[in-house]
């Protein structure tokens, strides 16, 4: 896969002065385009988009402090229909307008190009199953949150504080399946997993697709195929790390990818930094390509 993986930003990098097809990048990594995005974002530790923007004014400031372009023939050379949406681009990466960067003296800022080579982890086992579901319906309460990858996540601990007795002691009723008891639910509404992307968050149960509770959400899950993590640590930090090592060591080890689907994470609250233990169900279907690297 790390091979592929490599071809894959190849043929990105070859596409910088025009639109990229993800699906086709994808393709060459052997793996679909909602896998890829996933796994680059938890590899690179950025998204697809703004990896691809970067690169993309990276190039362009060099044509720019080159000067043998006009600023409007570089925007058009990097696939921006104006010289406004260009400047608007090439200031979010540089912090200055591309006419400033041709000023002696500016500081621009550089985004290597990117490969991803064998480093040496995976000393700590990774406790799963392979569990096949049948379709379900998750009843609770949703709210919109944030992303925040280190630390607690204010808005979604808000959102579960919020929860009122009545409602929980009617999610306990309802409960009749696995995951067992009152687990969160993320759904992620974009591509993008950078910090501060929203996703829909969950506090529910899991019942039978036929279960109706008017006073609750409910959320109707397809059968599939899920891979289902133990974990135990300090929390919140052992469950961040997890998510990342799942989709930076288990994945690439393991003849599956990811697909679209609510991430599952059943734990008991507790005090940040005391220990817990937890269960990640992450949504999966078996590759196509080859595992292993």
């Amino acid at each position: 896969m790390l091979e592929r993986l490599n071809q894959a930003l190849d043929h990105l990098e070859s596409c910088l002065d025009r639109e990229v097809d993800v699906a086709a990048v994808a393709r060459i990594a052997a793996v679909s385009e909602y896998h890829f995005r996933r796994l680059f974002s938890a590899l690179a530790g950025m998204p697809l988009p703004v990896y691809v923007r970067r690169r993309r004014m990276t190039l362009a400031a060099a044509e720019v402090l080159a000067g043998e372009l006009t600023l409007l023939d570089v925007a058009v050379r990097y696939g921006y229909g104006s010289g406004e949406a260009f400047a608007r681009a090439f200031r979010s990466v540089h912090g200055i307008g591309p006419g400033e960067a041709r000023r002696a003296g500016a500081v621009l800022t550089a985004q290597p190009r990117m490969s991803f080579r064998v480093v040496v982890e995976g000393s700590t086992a990774m406790r799963y199953r392979i569990v096949e579901k049948e379709s379900f319906r998750v009843v609770g309460r949703k709210a919109r949150v944030p992303l925040v990858h280190e630390g607690v996540n204010a808005a979604a601990a808000a959102h579960v504080e919020s929860l009122d007795e009545q409602a929980i002691v009617r999610m306990k009723e309802l409960a009749d399946r696995e995951p067992e008891g009152i687990f969160s639910a993320a759904v992620y509404l974009t591509d993008s997993r950078e910090e501060g992307a929203e996703a829909d968050y969950w506090t529910g149960v899991a019942t039978s697709p036929q279960t109706a509770a008017e006073e609750l959400d409910a959320l109707d899950v397809p059968a599939g195929t899920w891979a289902v993590f133990d974990n135990h640590g300090p929390y919140p930090s052992a469950l961040q790390e997890l998510w990342r090592a799942v989709f930076t060591q288990w994945f690439p080890s393991n003849p599956y990818v990811s697909r679209p689907g609510p991430e599952l994470l059943r734990t008991q609250p507790v005090e940040i930094g005391e220990e817990t233990d937890s269960q990640l169900w992450i949504p999966i279907e078996r590759s196509s390509g080859n595992a292993g690297v």
